[in-house]
């Protein structure tokens, strides 16, 4: 389990070829590698991954095709939003986040307001029953606030404020229109929406 408060950004190197997968290395020397072992998980933009192997400042992970074709942003280089799992007892500061990616967003606009910026993102239809006002989503595995939601033909349109801190530690600052973006609803929701299909019978996500 995750919270969804990024604990540091990585870079993603070297990307190898593993099967039908892929194994990245990813540069951490802020992440605080120290107390991390082998087998133990990292949340990279979102997605829950496995350390399979490490360093003083970088680790590896293996990432499958399942998992390829679920994500976006890990079979390339560039930054990515870490953060260590959390432990029994840790403050939950964001959301709980599971690091099991629900879709992927596309970003509609990034408008500066006043000292923040409002971000505009274009659910999966699946997602609609999940998504709402005022309710927890992580991006990119940041725990962020519905602001305001609407129903479209082709998805759940929803906005959320980005505040200058989230902008200065996280990578959501380099999103621009049509950047894709991993998705998670808040576990709550997806417990409600079960409840929901046992009663009407109709699988929603």
């Amino acid at each position: 389990m995750f919270t969804g408060i990024i604990q540091a950004v990585g870079m993603v190197r070297e990307p190898e070829k593993l099967g039908d997968g892929l194994r990245l290395t990813i540069d951490a020397p802020k992440l605080g590698l120290d107390q991390v072992q082998v087998g133990e998980s990292i949340a990279v933009n979102g997605a829950c991954m496995t350390v399979v192997e490490k360093g003083v400042d970088w680790f590896k992970i293996d990432v499958s095709a399942e998992s390829l074709s679920k994500t976006t942003g890990l079979d390339t280089f560039g930054p990515v939003n870490l953060e260590k799992a959390m432990r029994l007892g840790d403050r939950v500061d964001g959301h709980l986040v599971t690091g099991h990616v629900d879709g992927i967003g596309e970003v509609i606009s990034m408008d500066r307001v006043a000292e923040s910026y409002r971000l505009v993102i274009l659910a999966p239809k699946k997602m609609a029953p999940c998504i709402a006002y005022k309710g927890s989503i992580a991006v990119n595995g940041v725990s962020l606030t519905v602001n305001t939601v609407e129903d479209t033909a082709v998805g759940p349109r929803f906005s959320i404020n980005l505040i200058p801190h989230t902008m200065e530690v996280t990578t959501l600052k380099l999103l621009k229109p049509q950047s894709m973006v991993n998705l998670e609803v808040d576990v709550i929701a997806r417990y409600v929406q079960r409840g929901l299909e046992l009663r009407d019978g109709d699988e929603l996500l």
